[in-house]
């Protein structure tokens, strides 16, 4: 394959990153990222006669006697809201529904460029499930999926699924999914440049929240054997008196080797190091893993091990930053898996469209790995349109389409 334009960051761009000030940052954001455009004329009276009354009247009539027209002649078919109610932004942590629009804003703007979906954010003042939820389900008729966004653990998995059983759309929390399909597509780049085969690497996941439990699950089905998770007490295992019902359930699928104890414990030996957790991880436990070892410190902006220390005992390390190679960022996942399910006319996203979203993720860079690189630039224009092909045909291929 050629390199796809503007696919990687040269040098002097990431330098350039470096020294962004915070005039600039600011300026960035004025006004927010995003605004409304016409996808018709209005320049005459005619045009207004067309787009406004009396002629929308006509539309709105038809729409009244058939629902579905709706899908036609408006923009809800292939209309993502972004929604949160900022108990979870980023590294930031609680910090309100206000304070997360303008994350959410960056949202909807990376939907536009790399899917050219529309997409509105949408912040709410309350962190009542029932009302989330609720919520929802009132203003179904606006829009056509939901990207969950930046809700905190454990109530994100409850709204999820609660809304995914509400609702006959898409709806995908991206801080479980999306990092877990670039995560797994990461992980068999990785294997294939080693000539390995996932299902056989020893994998500990670092973190119990929505990215880890989602991790997890998407590494289980893809057919990893031997995953072993940790939260801040250390192992989750079945003879923890101290987990909730998420946690418990991990155990119950999780750690077949059935270890104890702490992350030393975890780490002796292991393949595979997943940091997804606010922690640190002391750099005598990365050289207590096997040889060849891979490791992904994905917590921003500081990850769990700096990568050059990393790199010292792994043969593969990857981050969740830019200005280090082998950035695992969702960009790579979400805008193409929503594009897909939209195209397909999905109700829903499954893990089978996930693993799917997965492989198209590395199959874009299948003739380009190394050890540097193993999964594309989220930059690379040749992403979306490929996951959202493999998301589609998933899809119809699933029957829920």
């Amino acid at each position: 394959m050629t390199d796809a334009p503007n696919a990687t960051a040269s040098k002097e761009e990431v330098q350039d990153l470096s020294a962004i000030t915070h005039e600039e940052i600011f300026a960035g954001h004025l006004g927010g990222k995003l605004s409304v455009e016409l996808s018709s004329p209005l320049a005459t009276q005619r045009d207004l006669s067309i787009a406004y009354t009396p002629g929308v009247a006509q539309v709105s009539r038809a729409i009244a006697e058939d629902e579905s027209l709706a899908k036609r002649y408006t923009w809800t078919d292939r209309l993502v809201v972004v929604v949160s109610d900022g108990s979870a932004v980023l590294g930031l942590g609680d910090i309100g529904p206000r304070a997360s629009l303008p994350v959410m804003e960056g949202k909807s703007a990376l939907f536009k460029k790399f899917a050219g979906l529309d997409s509105i954010p949408i912040v709410l003042d309350t962190k009542d499930v029932d009302e989330i939820v609720e919520t929802l389900i009132r203003l179904r008729p606006s829009f056509g999926a939901v990207n969950l966004e930046d809700i905190s653990a454990p109530r994100c998995f409850e709204i999820e699924k609660r809304v995914v059983e509400a609702l006959d759309c898409p709806v995908m929390h991206d801080d479980q999914h999306g990092t877990a399909i670039v995560v797994l597509a990461a992980l068999n780049g990785a294997a294939a440049v080693q000539g390995r085969a996932t299902s056989g690497l020893k994998v500990v996941v670092s973190g119990a929240g929505a990215a880890g439990v989602a991790c997890t699950n998407i590494l289980l089905a893809a057919g990893v054997a031997d995953v072993t998770v940790l939260d801040s007490k250390g192992i989750v295992s079945r003879d923890r008196g101290d987990l909730n019902a998420v946690k418990a359930d991990l155990a119950q699928r999780t750690n077949p080797r059935g270890l104890t104890g702490t992350a030393a414990d975890a780490l002796a030996g292991a393949d595979v190091f997943l940091g997804l957790s606010a922690g640190t991880i002391a750099e005598e436990l990365i050289a207590s893993m096997a040889p060849e070892s891979i490791v992904f410190a994905m917590s921003n902006p500081d990850p769990e091990i700096h990568p050059d220390v990393a790199s010292k005992y792994a043969a593969i390390v990857a981050t969740g930053r830019s200005d280090f190679p082998n950035q695992i960022n969702n960009v790579l996942a979400f805008p193409g898996v929503f594009k897909g399910a939209l195209d397909a006319g999905a109700r829903r996203i499954t893990e089978g469209m996930k693993i799917a979203a997965a492989n198209a993720i590395l199959g874009v860079v299948a003739d380009e790995l190394a050890v540097d690189k193993i999964v594309p630039s989220p930059l690379d224009p040749r992403v979306a349109p490929a996951v959202a092909d493999a998301v589609a045909a998933a899809a119809r291929a699933e029957g829920v389409a």
